[in-house]
């Protein structure tokens, strides 16, 4: 690959020239393209400037606007109290909000992580030649590449600190897909809890709605599928097998060169590509037309059998853990057994199953599971 692009290259500068092709007397392909340079530090610097510009131009922007959405969201979505869960089980109250702050603010983190490979990349192999050496390079060649990079690219790189450590071992490379990964690890756990909260919506939980893009079911007239949330996830499910790969190539590199460049150059790229049009297709198609359905999260609320909870401090755990069983077994709420029973005065009971206040640092009782 090497000779043919430097023949290449060489080759129409002779057309150029008007010289005819395979004329070495202007531009030789070695003593002239190739000059100072191997494809052992120009490849791994390549790998390590092509993914920086992705990431900066890219991933980064896909993520920022995705963190606004789930702000908007946040802001949005603020007084609607719904019903928490743990284990997948019922817990005490929060806000719509409060899940949607979390959702912004792992990719708020995304965004940094992103930004954090960025740095990783900025060290460039270039000018250790072929075995890190430097052998038959000018002492200057990499620095003025270098400055010719940060104002092509915005992007402060340099020269690698060890040329051995840079063409050897592809740790960066690495490190940055680790960094997709997480990404990728966070975007699915967002998606995939849209998901569950817009599922039924009759039947389900449906405590949210998401925009229909596309007609659900070719049998079932009306059915609304979270596909960009599925979409999102199979993405993620990419970039943590991609992950694999480029770990696995990492750490089969041998002496002065790894020689599984080329499927961790591939696997690096796709990832954050698919992240970054993933990402952006997730707000544009979901995110922004997400609607919550308020009644729906009420009633939840007041049938959810962990409402007792803001109780025990005042009744003690045993008698709100039989409340919660009666109403378990009669179907009854938690607010309609303590009435019937008088357990506290009604000014003291509504004021106990308040579930704003459960939503708040400080609120009387606990969760714990």
């Amino acid at each position: 690959m090497e000779n043919w692009t430097n023949n290449f290259r060489s080759n129409r500068c002779a057309q150029l020239a008007g010289k005819p092709i395979g004329s070495r007397e202007l531009v030789h392909p070695n003593d002239h393209v190739n000059l100072g340079q191997s494809s052992n530090d120009v490849i791994p610097s390549v790998i390590h400037i092509s993914a920086a510009e992705q990431l900066k131009n890219c991933l980064v922007p896909a993520l920022k606007k995705l963190h606004g959405a789930l702000e908007a969201k946040r802001k949005e979505f603020w007084e609607i109290i719904k019903i928490g869960r743990t284990h997948l089980m019922d817990a005490t109250p929060v806000r719509l909000g409060q899940e949607f702050s979390g959702y912004a603010q792992q990719v708020a983190y995304a965004k940094e992580r992103a930004e954090k490979a960025i740095e990783v990349l900025r060290e460039l192999a270039l000018g250790g030649t072929a075995v890190g050496t430097g052998l038959n390079r000018h002492v200057d060649l990499p620095g003025k590449i270098i400055r010719h990079l940060e104002q092509r690219t915005g992007i402060a790189f340099y020269e690698a600190k060890n040329h051995f450590e840079a063409q050897g071992g592809k740790d960066a490379v690495v490190e940055v897909s680790g960094q997709l990964k997480t990404i990728a690890v966070s975007l699915f756990k967002i998606a995939n809890d849209i998901r569950w909260l817009g599922s039924g919506p009759r039947c389900g939980i449906g405590e949210i709605q998401l925009p229909a893009t596309q007609p659900g079911s070719s049998i079932m007239p009306g059915k609304v599928n979270p596909v960009m949330c599925e979409s999102l996830m199979m993405v993620c499910a990419q970039v943590i097998g991609n992950d694999a790969a480029i770990t696995w190539a990492g750490a089969n590199g041998n002496f002065e060169l790894n020689v599984m460049m080329p499927v961790m150059a591939h696997d690096l790229l796709e990832s954050i590509r698919l992240l970054a049009n993933a990402a952006a297709a997730f707000r544009d198609k979901c995110v922004t037309g997400i609607v919550a359905d308020k009644e729906r999260c009420a009633e939840l609320v007041e049938l959810s059998m962990a409402m007792v909870t803001s109780l025990a401090p005042k009744i003690g755990y045993d008698r709100a853990a039989e409340i919660a069983k009666e109403s378990a077994k009669t179907g009854k709420t938690v607010r309609e057994i303590c009435q019937e029973k008088n357990v506290l005065p009604e000014t003291e009971l509504n004021r106990a199953l308040n579930p704003v206040a459960m939503t708040e640092p400080g609120s009387e009782g606990s969760s714990g599971g």
